[in-house]
């Protein structure tokens, strides 16, 4: 489990293919306080830490997880953000976070206002997701609460601190971001959908 809280910006240092699969290897501020096997989200995705460097660690995205998330667009250099699990004994200062993209979106405006940024995604209702009004949205693993909600769309607004600490200030119109829909939302949509 997550929060959606970012910790740190990694960077991709190596990207090495093996069979269909992808490793990873991530520098990051934290990478030297992991251990093997540990849960990280990487970009929102949970992934299993499998080598560890002094500065660095190594994660492997398998074919599945390339084709429903953004992973497999990265490029040597580019920014990740990453979280690691969430201790029960915290705050939770985000929201419920599985670390499991549902889909992808695609950003259709980024919008420069006067102290804080417009962010609007466009993504594929016909998989069932949905958003809410001021409910949750996930979005590269950043815990972010939905603003002009439509079927297929919706919008963030974001400050300063979190545009400056995530990789959100990288991504530009026509860009594919991994979305995470609220767990509740998902649950009360499947409900409804069986009656």
């Amino acid at each position: 489990m997550f929060t959606g809280i970012i910790e740190t910006l990694g960077t991709v240092h190596e990207i090495r293919e093996e069979g269909d699969n992808i490793h990873f290897t991530i520098q990051s501020d934290f990478s030297n306080q992991l251990k093997i096997d540990q849960s990280v989200a990487h970009n929102g995705v949970c992934l299993t830490v499998v080598a560890l460097n002094e500065n660095s660690h190594t994660v492997t995205a398998i074919d599945e997880t390339l084709q429903k998330t953004n992973l497999g667009n990265l490029k040597q250099g580019a920014k990740v953000n990453l979280e690691r699990c969430m201790q029960m004994n915290a705050r939770l200062d985000g929201h419920i976070v599985q670390g499991h993209v549902d889909q992808t979106a695609t950003c259709i405006l980024v919008d420069e206002l006067d102290g804080s940024w417009e962010y609007r995604f466009k993504y594929d209702a016909s998989k069932g997701n949905v958003t809410v009004e001021k409910g949750s949205i996930c979005v590269n693993g950043i815990s972010l609460t939905v603003v002009n909600s439509a079927e297929d769309e919706f919008s963030v607004f974001i400050i300063p601190y979190t545009y400056e600490h995530t990789n959100l200030h990288e991504v530009k119109l026509g860009d594919i971001v991994n979305l995470e829909f609220d767990i509740i939302g998902k649950y009360v949509a499947r409900l409804m959908n069986k009656n």
